[in-house]
């Protein structure tokens, strides 16, 4: 096969011609599939501890448009928002999401391809059920308005989307109170809605700032020296791990999912005993029981320093992946002392790496190449955060590595 610039001589005569309306209408197609997005709002996410230690970002849905703060959830496709509540979180000074309050809602048709479930009624109707116990999304599937914003105007999308009219378990107290985003690879999640649509490529990137502040991209596809693994099959970002690394790196093979909508990570045997055996031969502070966390630990008073081992692990590839923030620190109001706990949960079956030791990185989905990305990213944030919340709040703070100073 002959390769040829896009703009070259040879493959110039398929394009319109040069200087004209279709010319630069060509042009600004193949641009479009190259922009990022972010939401309207701005791209500014932010951990929130209160509600699940997840990340949320506030969206606008609908005509007038409706703004709803979701948590961002890369272990999940649907998006879906509380609507037309009949068992929804109480208790929250959030918006609801109603279909005939907006002049551009549609219903979709029980005959659409999205449509795997039709009630009696004939609605499009979608029940989801989440990996917490009893934790589901119940209601219709909806097409509506989602605002968006390149660098010069705002992008209104058509989008799929759950009109959540039954919820349960964690998202009437703990976490997503307010509506879930889900960013996985079927065809119903909004990526692949951005993507098939040419808005843009078919990537995002997520970034996890240590101070709880983060940001969210559509159509990023990453740097050229970022550390990158591909992912295994679709429709998850579950990718290979080859080892881990507390000061010395075991050779450790076990796959994961990256997972954004899971607070803390899970792992199972081998991989849980080799990473919190070897942590746990590591620090030398007196351990503390009282914690759901099965290594945790006692800050004296008058220690001013914890010093933590530097954990990691190994990606298929070689790359590494470093763990800026194993740790949680807790309260213990009946001590009145804090403890530290390493936060990994032991799993019988499944490998989550969660939203925590995301922490420090800028995360890139690339789901053309089939890769998930990362770099080591401070991921400033506008002043101008339109989330109305302070991350560094108690109950629980996470922190440091290497060392942490406890009045910090």
């Amino acid at each position: 096969l002959d390769l040829h610039h896009r703009f070259s001589d040879t493959v110039r005569r398929w394009w319109p011609e040069r200087g004209t309306a279709d010319y630069y209408a060509a042009l600004a197609g193949h641009d479009r599939g190259r922009r990022r997005l972010t939401f309207s709002d701005g791209n500014a996410t932010v951990r929130i501890n209160s509600l699940g230690f997840l990340h949320y970002a506030v969206v606008a849905l609908g005509t007038p448009n409706v703004t709803f703060m979701v948590a961002l959830d890369t272990g999940s496709d649907l998006f879906w928002v509380p609507c037309d509540c009949v068992s929804c979180a109480p208790d929250f000074d959030f918006s609801i999401y109603s279909p005939n309050m907006s002049s551009t809602s549609q219903g979709i048709p029980c005959r659409s391809n999205l449509c795997h479930r039709c009630s009696e009624g004939g609605q499009c109707t979608y029940n989801v059920e989440y990996v917490s116990d009893d934790t589901s999304s119940t209601g219709v599937l909806i097409k509506d308005l989602l605002y968006l914003t390149t660098e010069d105007k705002v992008v209104k999308t058509p989008i799929v989307f759950g009109c959540g009219m039954v919820q349960t378990g964690s998202f009437l107290d703990a976490a997503a109170p307010n509506g879930l985003f889900g960013l996985g690879m079927d065809k119903l999640s909004v990526p692949s809605t951005l993507s098939s649509s040419g808005i843009t490529s078919n990537s995002f990137s997520m970034c996890f700032g240590r101070d709880g502040l983060g940001r969210i991209n559509f159509g990023d596809n990453g740097s050229s020296d970022q550390e990158e693994t591909p992912i295994n099959t679709r429709p998850t970002y579950n990718i290979s791990l080859t080892g881990i690394g507390v000061r010395n790196i075991m050779e450790v093979g076990f796959s994961a999912l990256v997972d954004s909508g899971t607070s803390f990570t899970y792992l199972a045997d081998p991989a849980y005993s080799s990473l919190a055996k070897s942590f746990n031969s590591q620090v030398h502070d007196k351990p503390d029981s009282d914690i759901p966390f099965e290594y945790c630990y006692q800050i004296s008073s008058n220690e001013s320093m914890v010093q933590l081992p530097d954990i990691s692990f190994t990606a298929k590839g070689g790359s590494h992946f470093p763990i800026n923030d194993p740790i949680v620190l807790i309260s213990n109001e009946k001590k009145r002392q804090f403890i530290y706990c390493l936060a990994v949960i032991k799993s019988t079956q499944l490998n989550i790496i969660g939203q925590n030791f995301l922490t420090g990185l800028r995360v890139v989905f690339d789901r053309d190449r089939m890769i998930v990305g990362w770099k080591k990213f401070d991921c400033k944030v506008e002043d101008s955060n339109p989330l109305p919340v302070n991350p560094r709040n108690p109950p629980s703070i996470a922190f440091s590595p290497s060392s942490y100073t406890p009045e910090a």
